[in-house]
């Protein structure tokens, strides 16, 4: 049985079957002195652990780093479908990290974010069940803030529902499944489809979707833990005033921009983030 929860110190951890049973499939890159304090580093959508190794580079001395694998990501394979059918979620996805903090007595840990990597932070900090397993948070051009919204946003969505509206029509069941499965394939839908998603294979299609679709903008306030975000000024995945919605909505957040860096910004401007990190998590 998994350790006793650090927040609920009576109560063992209980985890879902699924989660349980994927748990050692996962790839994890541990790096570091063995005993050191450990922080935890989670890529983004389309990265693996090995490019966070920078993101990890600066603290690989003084810290046990971990850097995850998230399912269907690196060297950890895609994961199977829940018993209901559907495909993994971010929900999934933070129970399967929560697992692995607390199997690996990580406790509260530090935890380094990028991209879809901090919105999978973010929930696990604003949740009253798990945010116990957190320290402190940096986030590098985190999603999960809603971004502005544009005409051409709208448009492609009420295009999508059209190209979706014949299969709807279709009772819930294998039929459905391969009719909306073949209409991926199409033209009409790679048109529309973001770069991420066309990249993506067709069993991470679903958990994508599901994915962009998780937003924590209402949970903001919940998050306790000292925060750094970090922001390159040419960032056109994650823009200003989503940082700007983070740093107004964390009661502790401080923000780091890097002028001239992109949405890799612990790589574009390396120096400056690895400072920053270092004096964050040494304070």
């Amino acid at each position: 049985m998994p350790a006793p929860s650090p927040e609920t110190p009576d109560a063992p951890f209980v985890v879902t079957d699924p989660i349980a049973t994927f748990a050692p499939r996962m790839h994890a890159d541990v790096r570091g002195p063995e005993g050191a304090p450990p922080v935890l580093l989670l890529h983004g959508w389309g990265s693996s652990a090995a490019l966070m190794e920078a993101a990890g580079r600066p603290l690989v001395d003084t810290h046990r780093v971990h850097a995850l694998d998230l399912p269907g990501h690196g060297r950890t394979p895609v994961p199977p479908r829940l018993p209901g059918g559907e495909a993994w979620g971010v929900p999934e996805y933070t129970a399967l990290v929560a697992h692995y903090i607390r199997t690996h007595g990580l406790a509260p840990v530090p935890v380094v974010g990028h991209s879809n990597g901090g919105r999978i932070a973010l929930t696990m900090a604003s949740d009253d069940t798990l945010a116990g397993l957190i320290s402190k948070l940096v986030l590098v051009s985190p999603s999960g803030v809603t971004p502005p919204r544009s005409l051409g946003y709208h448009v492609r969505r009420a295009y999508v529902g059209l190209l979706k509206a014949p299969f709807r029509l279709v009772p819930r069941g294998p039929l459905r499944d391969r009719g909306l499965s073949w209409l991926r394939t199409t033209l009409y839908w790679r048109l529309v489809s973001s770069g991420d998603y066309a990249a993506a294979s067709d069993a991470m299609r679903e958990t994508f979707v599901k994915t962009v679709n998780h937003l924590v903008d209402d949970r903001l306030g919940r998050v306790r833990v000292p925060t750094l975000l970090v922001w390159g000024d040419q960032d056109t995945a994650v823009v200003r005033t989503q940082m700007d919605a983070l740093e107004r909505g964390i009661p502790d957040a401080g923000l780091l921009v890097l002028p001239g860096a992109g949405h890799y910004g612990y790589l574009d401007a390396y120096p400056t983030y690895a400072a920053a990190v270092q004096t964050f998590l040494s304070a």
